[in-house]
């Protein structure tokens, strides 16, 4: 907790005028009760009304200046509070901009929306207490003490019953609430997780249906919370009414105590009322401090959890300047490189060397789970080689500032993200400077104008967040437009084709030849006519390259290949393609 308040450190000076508030609350508010006691003992019994109204004109006067400085103080810790919680929240954000894949996955996305959003607004919540009682309690506490000694030093002892009996509570109350907090973290990231799962999966729940499986998990956990609630909530509850039985016990005894006393002191009168309130000041404040004590442990476990995400270690580290020569020519080269994910004893890529000319397309195929798209996520950095070294324009990546790389790179994932916005601002997503004219020729060549042109504001038309009011062909063909657009040197298809049908797709690969003539394409297919025109085609098998060729030249050479296409084509489309490669 205490590593989050440097946050704290560009508004000093509003804490100041904060703490400054505070102290004028406090005095003024502990400077009443002993007016009213010579109100009582030099005003009312002499019935000296000059002595009540002067009296009464000076108490009402420090309860507006008590009440002035309650207002301040109040005003500045909410907003102190509300300017931390910003900045803490840009903090985690910013943070996992910048992680790269290998950082995202050690978190689940549920987890992170609730560190930037609920744990926040936790420690928010405590900063803001924190605020606005760790001084006015101590202060209250202290200067009720004096007062009440001074008032009346033979009855203090009932201070000391009063604290005691407080302690004992809060203590017991701390010792059963606390150990569920933790618990109750975790239980609201797999409810989380598990509404994000469903509304994201809700056309497979559907399609398979298994809407009462999904609802008995949900049920399982939102019961497990409901019943940590309950818990949390029948305890805290419970301190009310004992609070109430100590307050209330505590006054009487005042009074009790007060008048044994009055055969030897005739203005206890006065004193007892000053002294019992003193008594409540004393027991406000310590009450206020456990309430703290009891929050601070909930808000530390949210702490913990932010640290975590700022303390995280970024496992790829990039250059501030790029440092080496570029060559003018786009190519993406790979010397024998080897990857494997952090603690994973068996290699998902193992020796893999080959070039990527500018004014080709590199394909990549293989079957399922052989390492097609890890292998092109090692281009922009999203994870790092374990050995071996990439080169995009000749120069080692890792030699590379983020910005001159990524600039270099259209990269178009299997699965097509858009962002709630219009088509135009998703189509430029990637080039903030993009004109008009290039975002609608980027719309032409991915075949998107088609569809784009039917909705009623065109390119200003809304997308949903996530893409859902368009369908998957189309939100394949907004992210392929989104790369055209940028006009990078490096073009990378994650199987982004997939969606498309085979009139569109032949038709796409045709116009983006246009403008890929001086750039690198590298394209990971499932579809063998993607790629049967591809100038290199690579084929990819437990890690490994087993064949590098064209088309027609590893249906002659590689088995593996010859599969894959077996698998695709009939047995009479086969045979016709095993002739052409002879003949070619």
């Amino acid at each position: 907790m205490l590593k989050l308040f440097r946050y704290l450190k560009p508004y000093w000076w509003q804490v100041i005028i904060l703490l400054l508030s505070i102290t004028l609350q406090v005095y003024c508010t502990l400077s009443l009760p002993s007016l009213m006691a010579d109100i009582i003992n030099h005003g009312i019994i002499p019935n000296n009304t000059a002595e009540i109204w002067r009296l009464g004109g000076l108490m009402i006067a420090l309860a507006l200046v008590s009440a002035l400085g309650a207002l301040i103080s109040s005003y500045f810790s909410a907003r102190i509070g509300a300017y931390f919680s910003r900045d803490l929240r840009a903090a985690v954000f910013t943070k996992v901009l910048q992680f790269n894949l290998s950082n995202a996955d050690d978190f689940s996305t549920a987890s992170l929306i609730n560190r930037t959003t609920n744990d926040i607004n936790q420690v928010q919540q405590t900063i803001t207490m924190i605020l606005s009682l760790m001084l006015r309690a101590p202060l209250f506490c202290i200067i009720a003490l004096i007062k009440a000694f001074e008032t009346a030093p033979n009855m203090t002892w009932i201070i000391v019953v009063a604290i005691l009996a407080i302690l004992f509570l809060v203590i017991t109350i701390m010792s059963l609430v606390i150990p569920k907090f933790k618990i109750f973290q975790r239980v609201i990231d797999k409810i989380t997780l598990l509404t994000r799962e469903n509304l994201t999966g809700l056309r497979v729940i559907r399609t398979f249906n298994n809407q009462k499986l999904e609802q008995k998990k949900f049920n399982e956990a939102n019961t497990e919370l409901t019943k940590l609630i309950l818990f949390i909530d029948k305890i805290l509850e419970l301190q009310n009414p004992m609070i109430n039985i100590i307050f209330n016990g505590t006054t009487l005894l005042c009074f009790w105590v007060g008048i044994s006393l009055l055969p030897t002191d005739s203005e206890i009168i006065g004193k007892i009322p000053a002294f019992a309130e003193y008594v409540t000041h004393v027991m406000i404040s310590f009450l206020m401090l456990s309430i703290l004590f009891v929050m601070l442990p909930r808000a530390n476990v949210s702490a913990n959890r932010i640290n975590e995400v700022l303390k995280t270690k970024l496992k790829i580290h990039w250059p501030k300047q790029t440092s080496g020569e570029i060559s003018k020519t786009p190519s993406v080269e790979f010397n024998n490189v080897d990857f494997s994910y952090d603690e994973a004893e068996e290699k998902v890529l193992s020796g893999i060397s080959f070039v990527a000319n500018a004014g080709e397309t590199t394909a990549i195929v293989g079957s399922t789970g052989c390492g097609k798209s890890t292998l092109i996520n090692l281009i922009p950095r999203f994870y790092e080689p374990t050995a071996g070294e990439i080169l995009v324009n000749g120069l080692n990546i890792k030699n590379y500032a983020k910005d001159d790389l990524i600039k270099r790179i259209g990269f178009v994932p299997q699965r097509g993200i858009l962002f709630s916005g219009s088509i135009k601002s998703n189509i430029a997503f990637g080039a903030p400077k993009a004109t008009m004219e290039d975002i609608k020729e980027a719309a032409e060549i991915s075949q998107s104008n088609e569809f784009i042109e039917k909705f009623p504001d065109a390119y200003d038309s809304h997308i949903a967040q996530g893409g859902t009011n368009v369908s998957g062909g189309q939100k394949q063909r907004l992210s392929i437009a989104r790369a055209i657009c940028k006009k990078p040197e490096v073009f990378i298809f994650d199987d982004s084709f997939s969606a498309l049908d085979m009139k569109t797709d032949q038709k796409l690969r045709q116009a983006l030849k246009k403008v890929t003539k001086n750039s690198v394409v590298l394209i990971v297919a499932q579809r063998i006519n993607t790629i049967k025109e591809a100038e290199q085609v690579i084929v990819l098998d437990k890690g490994k390259i087993v064949g590098k060729g064209t088309h027609h030249s590893l249906l002659n050479d590689c088995e593996i290949y010859r599969e894959i296409v077996r698998s695709q084509f009939s047995e009479k489309e086969y045979e016709n393609e095993l002739k052409e490669a002879r003949h070619a």
